[in-house]
């Protein structure tokens, strides 16, 4: 069977294995004559996944006995204000801003607290990631909130293991299991599925417990950490096909290296493009500082805007999917997520090439 090259920036591509193993069990899950999407979520036959699903993640991602894993719906968006209605202390937390996920985090925040900027490179236009001896940040902030992959200007925060001197939250929509880092130096960590975890449906939430003592008690039910750590991510119905999904990606990460054998895998495709635009004499020009560059999300403009428009026609007609960039900033944009194999960013790579070699 013929796969698009999919360049999608979210819903992304899946692992060929994940949507086989889906294929073959979506009318008769294990034996129960059902599908998995029809199942009781208090039956145990759905349990068992749900539980597999969470110890799947606490294994790859080494998540310490600390940290409850918590599987969310209502997407990164709703963690926006969740997160300040939980825990602030003094209102005042920190956005660091890297893009525009972090800045729509602020947006949210500002309704319920007084956030501050405690470094912005948006007069750089988010070309880079601020360096952490710029940044303004204190131990008298409620959090610290940092946006770990900016896949509208395809920059990444290259080293995660962040010594910061209050709680440190992250969004990890976009980068979350694409390479190790430390968790324990985080007090939350937030990521929708629909990049590198399965489809749209479930946000992963990985939480300190001790965060949960900040909680107001007005703080509505639904929107309680400690709602959904207590009840296990079971108080209401969870979206259980997407958590299906979830660990038949998470089988398929383990089974090719974990964590360090995602990294080396996302190296390895970056490299292929980025090493194209780097030796296109000028043809092609990334958006990115070299030293912010992300692995997930690769943008890239040419000459002028009528050869952006012309290199997108081409590409699709070419069986290229998703390479649009952002409409807020226009351009080109490579989405290589985990399940993207390297083959398709080489066949890329060729058409850049052969693109070049006519309109260059």
């Amino acid at each position: 069977m013929v796969r698009a090259h999919n360049f999608n920036a979210g819903p992304a591509a899946l692992p060929d294995q994940a949507l086989a193993q889906a294929k073959d069990e979506l009318m008769n899950f294990r034996h129960t004559e059902m599908s998995v999407m029809e199942l009781s979520h208090r039956s145990q036959d759905y349990e068992q996944v749900h539980h597999a699903a969470k110890d799947l993640l606490r294994e790859l991602l080494n998540v310490p006995d600390t940290h409850d894993i918590l599987l969310l719906q209502g997407g990164a968006s709703l963690q926006f204000p969740m997160i300040p209605m939980n825990f602030l202390t003094k209102g005042q937390p920190n956005y660091i801003l890297t893009g525009s996920w972090s800045e729509k985090a602020l947006k949210e925040a500002k309704l319920l607290a007084h956030p501050y900027t405690g470094g912005s490179t948006k007069d750089e236009q988010y070309r880079r990631i601020p360096h952490t001896s710029e940044l303004n940040w204190s131990n008298t902030d409620d959090y610290i909130h940092i946006t770990s992959n900016n896949t509208i200007y395809g920059t990444q925060w290259q080293d995660l293991a962040l010594d910061a001197p209050a709680p440190l939250i992250a969004d990890m929509s976009s980068d979350i299991l694409s390479r190790p880092f430390p968790v324990e130096n985080y007090q939350l960590i937030y990521a929708g599925a629909q990049k590198n975890l399965g489809p749209s449906g479930v946000t992963i939430v990985i939480a300190e417990r001790s965060m949960y003592e900040r909680t107001p008690e007005h703080t509505p039910t639904l929107l309680r950490y400690d709602t959904h750590a207590d009840k296990d991510s079971l108080y209401h119905t969870p979206p259980t096909f997407a958590i299906y999904m979830l660990y038949q990606v998470l089988s398929w990460v383990k089974e090719n290296g974990g964590a360090e054998g995602m990294a080396k895998r996302n190296d390895e495709k970056a490299a292929v493009l980025y090493d194209t635009i780097d030796n296109s004499g000028g043809f092609y020009t990334g958006h990115a500082a070299a030293d912010s560059r992300s692995h997930m999300n690769v943008t890239f403009n040419l000459p002028s805007e009528e050869l952006n428009q012309t290199f997108l026609a081409e590409a699709k007609d070419a069986g290229f999917i998703g390479l649009n960039g952002h409409r807020s900033v226009g351009g080109c944009r490579a989405s290589i997520y985990n399940a993207v194999p390297l083959e398709t960013c080489e066949a890329l790579r060729s058409f850049m090439k052969d693109f070049q070699a006519k309109h260059g």
